[in-house]
């Protein structure tokens, strides 16, 4: 220390401008001077100047944009898949997008026909379900390997003896959800076609609620087979190929139409138009392309209607209608 603190004075009385410099000549030397400088906000405002009324942003909230995921796979591998995606819609459509997952396809279902929720991705078998009952409507459809269609695959663990359906007859079976078309109703046409249900057929029948977990049941040796949607086997034995050395397919079904994402009969137009192009427009641009291709897809497409026909054959006949 100099002992500048201590000798530093200042002119008095000799004009505004020069005592406006003498004060901020001491400010600096207090701070310099000070073992442990302090900050403090100064109010340089002339005393009795009016006060400018603070600006305040004033923009409308925007509501989010509510999607829902039939746990097609479980809610951790949902949650994983589809958080990119979310991104995307979000950023495309300029408003925040929430993810909602529901355990059963019927509360998405519920959900869908309330107008709860803006978009789903939904099973065949719920789409169909939805569309006699209140309207559902079709968005978009994935394009996989040049298709947009999928099977039902009938697993059993990789050393079992079983080397066709017919030989579960009084096993256990993993189904993945009641209203699941390649988790449920496949396997229960199959037995229709021969007059037998699930119940007199197999032993026991557990419901796992997602195909991943269907396949771990059965690669773990908790059930002696199950039925899952080929894309979902696909999609987890890429990611996990000791899963598939764990399990093996001992039938594939026909072709359905891809599980499509769908909306609410009363969604705004414009607000479907603009997921429509968002979602048709992905494999457009880099990022979309990436996204899809983490997730497998090749594309989103305009959907058939008249691929999910095969679904409500079967819904037909095992209900009973005619």
């Amino acid at each position: 220390m100099d002992g500048s603190c201590e000798h530093a004075r200042g002119p008095r009385d000799v004009g505004g401008g020069v005592i406006a410099l003498v004060l901020l000549a001491l400010v600096e030397l207090a701070v310099a001077c000070s073992p442990s400088p302090q900050y403090k906000r100064i109010d340089l405002k002339v005393s009795g100047e009016p006060s400018a009324p603070p600006v305040v942003a004033h923009q409308p909230a925007v509501a989010p944009l509510r999607m829902a995921v039939g746990d097609m796979v479980s809610p951790k591998e949902t949650f994983t898949t589809y958080q990119d995606l979310t991104q995307y819609l979000g950023a495309k459509l300029n408003r925040p997008v929430e993810l909602v997952q529901r355990k059963t396809y019927a509360e998405v279902n519920d959900l869908i026909q309330s107008g709860s929720i803006d978009l789903a991705f939904v099973c065949s078998l719920p789409y169909v379900e939805g569309q006699q009952k209140f309207g559902m409507q079709l968005l978009a459809a994935p394009e996989v390997r040049g298709e947009t269609l999928y099977r039902a695959y009938i697993i059993v663990p990789a050393g079992s003896p079983v080397a066709q359906f017919d030989q579960l007859r009084g096993m256990t079976f993993a189904f993945t959800d009641p209203d699941s078309n390649t988790g449920k109703l496949v396997p229960t046409y199959l037995l229709w076609q021969q007059h037998l249900t699930p119940e007199s057929f197999f032993q026991k029948v557990v419901y796992t609620y997602s195909h991943d977990n269907s396949m771990k049941a059965v690669a773990d040796g908790l059930v002696d087979g199950a039925s899952v949607d080929s894309l979902v086997y696909d999609y987890i034995v890429a990611r996990d190929p000791a899963l598939a050395e764990r399990t093996r397919v001992i039938w594939r079904s026909d072709p359905f139409g891809t599980p499509p994402v769908v909306v609410p009969p009363n969604l705004a137009p414009d607000l479907k138009r603009q997921l429509s192009d968002a979602l048709l427009g992905m494999s457009g641009d880099y990022q979309g392309r990436a996204i899809l291709n983490n997730l497998m897809i090749d594309r989103f497409v305009v959907p058939d209607p008249s691929t999910y026909d095969p679904v409500r054959e079967m819904l037909q006949k095992v209900n009973g209608q005619r």
